[in-house]
């Protein structure tokens, strides 16, 4: 719970820097001073949004091939190797996020 306020002086440019890479990590820059003071990391991740995008993208390509295994379109599809990588991607997007929110 933040209950005190902390006023320091500092350069306008540190300032400016300060506002831009908390607006880079999504944090306030309360949170993001308090955080970096504290030793605490700050993990950003760049251009995720794309990762995500192609993650959905396969993981409708193999929703597709399981509407067509269904209707008796395609027999064999051997998609074990396919599964694995998506659970793998969707694990490891899952650790950076988390270590995003909570790195000490």
């Amino acid at each position: 719970m933040k209950d005190t306020t902390f006023s320091i002086r500092i350069a306008s440019d540190d300032l400016d820097t300060i506002k831009r890479k908390a607006k880079q990590a999504r944090l306030s820059q309360s949170d993001y001073v308090t955080r970096c003071c504290l030793g605490r990391q700050v993990v950003v991740v760049e251009d995720l949004k794309e990762v995500l995008k192609q993650q959905r993208a396969i993981g409708n390509n193999l929703n597709q091939l399981t509407v067509l295994a269904n209707m008796g379109r395609v027999s064999v599809a051997n998609l074990s190797e396919t599964a694995q990588a998506l659970k793998t991607i969707s694990e490891t997007l899952q650790e950076i996020a988390e270590r995003g929110r909570w790195s000490k």
